[in-house]
């Protein structure tokens, strides 16, 4: 059972990360969004303390909201991205105070909770403390989105150094996979929210996966060969969206008018590399790919059984490793601001070979988000369950800007396939031989 004070810190560790990351903003761009399918990061700043103060203060005391009139406006269902620009909001200043304010009320209340495993469901073993921390994480990836479509100058973060990575990853490395019985998801605790659970049985067939994600080099190999003008390679959906999209390369790239590509990673302008991790990508781009390389993206099944530990218990370790920390191990924590070079963790690979499972970019597959057999919704229905049957597909494992406490091998995050303002890439899969 874990203890007041080692939940506080945590709450801390994640607000630290936000405050951090919104310090190089200018307080003009606090307020404005780059673009309509972002929201402006004060808005994300409030919306933060609006979900902290809904499931640790008032949900749990007898406490009122700060700002009731504005509830509607922090509703993530009420007020959608594409207004979130146009309407009145609490301005950075206003929504920093807010969440101050908050934070000393849950903590008030955190002092007098009851954190027994066997306690009231929301409350037992920490469970609403995990949540609202992961919330807060998700969000921080969220306003990196933003903030890495802001003009060049509007925001300049000091980028962390990562490991110099192995040899040149020159194509794919298949590592066959028996397959066999799986529990798949979550079992409760490990900070596991509803769509993870519950684990239920099932049996993945032999498949082949690569050992590495996608690197830039191999997707120059797609461009260079015509693969996005081929339509041979394109689903008719993603093909559509090519054309109408007129996208000739990953989201930020631009040709460097000697043949080959820069690109514009928050506001520098950098010629990219080809032994890095590719990012920005669409599903529909990383279908394309796959079938231009002779494979396929995996399945969520497939890639669970790749990065588990053991996939045959239900109560599996959370990352490829086991249960210590990342450190060293895998590219997470928002300080690296970029995908690392492939090959670059190897004490992070998982039984099965397969590296940078955690981290570095997430990591499309084939699956259309749903449910698990026997899904309960707890303990709000619009985390997930809306997002169900409606085109949504699965990305696994994490991003350079997923901090910890979000990121494990059982977590499930989901888009609109034609979505590459997201920090994802590839993996490719195949079938067994």
């Amino acid at each position: 059972m874990p203890d007041a004070p080692l939940i506080a810190e945590r709450l801390e560790q994640v607000r630290d990360r936000t405050l951090g990351l919104i310090a190089p903003l200018d307080e003009e761009w606090v307020a404005r969004t780059p673009d309509p399918i972002m929201s402006p990061p004060a808005w994300d700043l409030a919306h933060i303390a609006a979900y902290e103060e809904l499931w640790l203060v008032t949900r749990l005391s007898d406490a009122q909201p700060m700002h009731p009139d504005l509830q509607a406006t922090y509703d993530a269902f009420e007020t959608p991205r594409a207004v979130r620009g146009e309407i009145r909001i609490l301005d950075g200043r206003e929504s920093r105070e807010f969440m101050l304010a908050v934070r000393a009320r849950a903590l008030e209340v955190l002092g007098a909770a009851d954190l027994s495993d066997d306690g009231p469901a929301l409350t037992a073993g920490g469970f609403v403390w995990d949540m609202v921390a992961q919330h807060e994480a998700q969000h921080d990836e969220t306003l990196l989105q933003t903030l890495q479509l802001m003009p060049p100058g509007a925001y300049s973060p000091c980028i962390g150094a990562l490991p110099a990575g192995g040899d040149v990853v020159q194509g794919p490395d298949p590592i066959h996979v028996d397959g066999g019985p799986m529990m798949m998801g979550a079992a409760t605790g490990r900070g596991a929210l509803d769509c993870e659970m519950p684990a239920h049985p099932m049996v993945v067939a032999p498949f082949r996966i690569d050992r590495n994600p996608v690197t830039i080099g191999r997707h120059l190999e797609f461009i260079a060969d015509g693969g996005y003008e081929d339509p041979r390679f394109w689903s008719p959906e993603g093909w559509t969206w090519r054309q109408q999209s007129g996208a000739i390369a990953p989201l930020h790239w631009q040709p460097d008018g000697a043949g080959g590509w820069t690109r514009t990673w928050f506001g520098c302008t950098e010629a990219v590399d080809p032994s890095e991790i590719l990012c920005h990508v669409s599903f529909f781009e990383a279908e394309a790919h796959a079938r231009w390389a002779g494979g396929r993206l995996p399945t969520e099944a497939e890639w669970e059984f790749a990065a588990r530990r053991d996939p045959a218990r239900a109560d599996d370790a959370w990352a490829p490793w086991g249960d210590d920390l990342h450190d060293g191990r895998a590219n997470l924590g928002q300080t690296s601001f970029r995908p690392a070079r492939a090959g670059a963790f190897p004490e992070g690979a998982s039984p099965l070979g397969c590296a940078h499972m955690v981290g570095d970019v997430w990591e499309w597959t084939s699956t259309i988000f749903d449910g698990y057999p026997g899904f309960r919704a707890f303990p709000y229905r619009e985390y997930a369950e809306p997002f169900f049957r409606d085109g949504y597909r699965v990305l696994r494992g994490g991003s350079w800007a997923t901090q910890a406490v979000a990121a494990r091998t059982t977590f499930r995050n989901w888009d609109h396939p034609e979505r590459r303002q997201i920090f994802s890439g590839m993996r490719l899969a195949w079938d067994a031989r």
